[in-house]
């Protein structure tokens, strides 16, 4: 008989973790799944580790692969996939025992294609949970859920601007269960991060929800999202990324085109390509870029003097923006450059400072994560500072 959830993890290097992850995964009040490891050409004692598990619960099913990033890994997990809905878990992370009955028993009731529920960010010192200002359940279907979701992974409009922390997290994979005939109907894959540099949960999901006609949000924190490893948000540099995400951009825009969505479509994208000057300016001031002061606010007056920045800050809609974000963002449109350079030091001061973890957990001896994946700058724009800060919760 088949698994009514198949539960897929993309494993590089991940055994200080590893065993934290499945022991909530096998710990489930839902036991009618199937737990997809996928062994992305693991350096360490993952695949022993792996082993041992499998030996002790058969519904761990091992897959060893070479080394091919975090979307490969994925799209193997999403093949052999046998449950009626699929989720996704990351292998330094780890979930709420009630979390897949709940998210199931939804589901079903309410016959969804898609189940999303919240998370909490865990450094190690402290938790932080990610707070929508949602009721408890919400449902959308068909035309609504295009409007206020499809539309939203695109990009915000309104007021959504006003809360750039929120600007992909709505985009996120392993806070949902997909039915498995619409990802695998509709031949959905995750793109390789070497290709778009970010966001190929967000690419992926954009997809799944166009396709969807019904989706259920459950503001209920069970994922447990790990940050503790401040090496990953404090020195991954990448050189390429802006390049990489305007191939990110062209594929969103190819998806508007192919689909023949409304003008609010591209005013969304706009609206998020202005807003990512963010990510992309906290990269170029990474202490990883050893570049000369006078060099990287050199870049960053090319960053934000790109044409097609410049177009789409035309039509930003900057009054929606909280005052800070309002002096970046002018700062961004009138292509001032010094001023971007100090206000993004003094981001990723306070930013580094709330989300550092335990150093002991977080140092010289973090696992580390696919070749292709990070949860630096570059992936995380769902983990941007709030205008008026975080409210620190206890673990």
């Amino acid at each position: 008989m088949e698994p009514k959830i198949s539960i897929v993890i993309p494993i590089y290097n991940m055994e200080l973790y590893l065993s934290r992850c499945l022991d909530s995964l096998l710990a489930q009040s839902f036991a009618d799944m199937e737990i997809i490891a996928v062994n992305d050409g693991s350096l360490d004692s993952t695949g022993v580790i792996l082993e041992q598990y499998a030996k002790s619960d058969s519904r761990i099913i091992i897959v060893n692969k070479s080394n091919g990033g975090v979307s490969s890994a994925r799209n193997v997990g999403i093949q052999m996939a046998k449950g009626d809905y699929i989720g996704f878990v990351d292998p330094d992370d780890w979930v709420d025992t009630a979390m897949y009955a709940e998210m199931y028993l939804n589901a079903v009731q309410a016959d969804a294609d898609i189940v999303m529920c919240t998370y909490i960010r865990e450094f190690g010192t402290h938790a932080k949970e990610k707070v929508f200002q949602m009721p408890d359940k919400t449902v959308y279907r068909q035309e609504e859920l295009q409007t206020t979701m499809t539309r939203r992974i695109v990009g915000p409009l309104r007021e959504e601007i006003g809360n750039p922390e929120f600007l992909d997290a709505w985009g996120t994979v392993w806070s949902k269960l997909y039915r498995a005939s619409l990802i695998k109907g509709n031949e959905i894959r995750f793109i390789d991060l070497s290709v778009v540099g970010s966001n190929e949960d967000s690419l992926f999901n954009m997809y799944a929800f166009y396709h969807a006609d019904s989706f259920v949000f459950l503001n209920r924190p069970y994922y447990h999202y790990w940050r503790a490893n401040s090496d990953s948000i404090t020195s991954t540099y990448n050189p390429l990324l802006a390049s990489k995400f305007e191939k990110l951009y062209a594929h969103i825009e190819a998806f508007i085109m192919e689909k023949n969505l409304e003008e609010e479509y591209f005013r969304a994208l706009n609206n998020r390509i202005c807003m990512n000057i963010l990510g992309l300016g906290l990269n170029i001031v990474n202490k990883d870029n050893k570049s000369s002061l006078f060099m990287k606010i050199k870049s960053l007056k090319a960053l934000v003097s790109n044409p097609r920045i410049q177009r789409s800050f035309r039509g930003f809609e900057l009054q929606y923006s909280p005052i800070v974000w309002k002096i970046f963002f002018r700062c961004a449109k009138l292509r001032y450059a010094t001023g971007i350079y100090f206000m993004l030091e003094a981001i990723n001061w306070i930013r580094v400072k709330n989300m550092r973890g335990v150093q002991g957990e977080a140092g010289s001896n973090t696992a580390s994560r696919n070749r292709d994946e990070s949860r630096g700058i570059g992936n995380d724009a769902h983990e941007l500072l709030p205008p008026d800060g975080s409210k620190q919760n206890s673990v």
